[in-house]
């Protein structure tokens, strides 16, 4: 299973494209993703399996704990004792957030196999143990701590300069809908024309992340720039209900692909001489706007589609200045209450030591 396993795309009798690596025991497992996941999801999970046993070097049957352990000590840092991680990830190691990932897809993988009955445990663990185990079982340390980073989020003079490189109606469009409606890149590409909700100012989002469907307000000036595009660039007799399409070359009329849509963001972004502006930092580029503007926090939980509210916390850590008045709010009560005997006190008498801190 280690030497020769490749993923490939192959299209299935009714067209659609999987992801194969003619190794039963994974197809097996693609096979019943693809009726609980996105394409794109088990096509990654394709390739975090490939990683796994290109490192472990063992069939599925014979993998322990150890090899286990083994994979993620590769992974952080980059060696393994038998195959250079070179070839699989390059020199130095990957992310916690990834390691974290291809744990979960090679434990979802053996909890699989388990239930049918071609493996007898799963070999990847739970945690490791602490003195609490007996208390609290099942409540090890995690085998990877992953570090929760703030994504960077756009400036408005810097959403304008990159509006302003766009060449096209479409492309604002596109833009429009990440930076002022929150909406994925998956799910700008896969807008249909009779998702449009004009006479509302509002999209229906029929594929979000997890298969969840919504609708969400957009600004009027989406639909303004959808309006040009389809009135004056959009291929006539396009066959597809796609809305974003492809407006020139072989592939004109076809819908736009998520690399097509990346390289206008990045010769855009190039053109506006910015150093960052990817489709997610637009899209958390706007949910920090709301954020600020004071929308509340279940209110931007559904704008963008979270599951779990604790996903759309984090734009209360980005939204510095609505954080920030908050607290200006809280430290003049707090101060009124306090420090009402000596309310013009010097910093060195209410906090001991202020004056050597300065």
């Amino acid at each position: 299973m280690a030497a020769g396993l490749r993923v490939r795309r192959a299209r299935d009798t009714a067209g659609r494209v999987r992801a194969v690596c003619d190794e039963p025991l994974i197809d097996a497992y693609l096979g019943f993703l693809e009726g609980r996941c996105r394409p794109n999801t088990v096509l990654a999970a394709a390739y975090d399996l490939k990683v796994f046993f290109t490192v472990v070097g063992k069939p599925a049957g014979e993998v322990t704990a150890a090899d286990v352990l083994g994979f993620v000590t590769a992974q952080r840092t980059g060696r393994h004792e038998a195959t250079p991680l070179g070839v699989v990830d390059g020199p130095g190691g990957v992310a916690a957030s990834t390691v974290a990932r291809r744990l979960s897809t090679v434990s979802g993988f053996f909890a699989f196999l388990q239930v049918r009955g071609d493996v007898a445990a799963n070999p990847v663990p739970h945690g490791l143990p602490t003195r609490r185990e007996r208390q609290r079982p099942r409540q090890g340390v995690p085998l990877v701590r992953r570090v929760r980073q703030l994504p960077r989020i756009l400036t408005p003079a810097e959403v304008d300069g990159l509006t302003g490189a766009l060449r096209t109606h479409r492309d604002r469009a596109m833009v429009a809908a990440m930076v002022l409606g929150g909406l994925r890149r998956c799910e700008v590409l896969g807008l249909r024309l009779a998702d449009l909700r004009v006479a509302e100012r509002r999209l229906f989002i029929a594929e979000g992340k997890g298969g969840r469907q919504r609708i969400v307000p957009i600004s009027g000036r989406f639909f303004a720039e959808v309006a040009a595009y389809l009135d004056g660039e959009r291929p006539a007799g396009t066959p597809t209900d796609q809305l974003f399409v492809v407006m020139k070359g072989p592939h004109r009329g076809q819908g736009l692909t998520p690399r097509g849509l990346d390289q206008i963001i990045t010769a855009a972004r190039q053109r506006a001489g910015l150093d960052h502006g990817t489709c997610h930092e637009l899209r958390h580029t706007c949910l920090t706007r709301l954020r600020e503007a004071g929308m509340p926090l279940e209110a931007v939980q559904s704008q963008a589609g979270h599951a779990s509210i604790e996903s759309t916390r984090i734009y209360l850590h980005l939204a510095d200045d609505w954080l920030a008045s908050q607290y200006r709010k809280a430290a003049e009560v707090i101060d009124a209450q306090v420090f009402a005997d000596h309310p013009a006190a010097p910093a060195e008498r209410i906090v001991p030591g202020f004056r050597r801190l300065r």
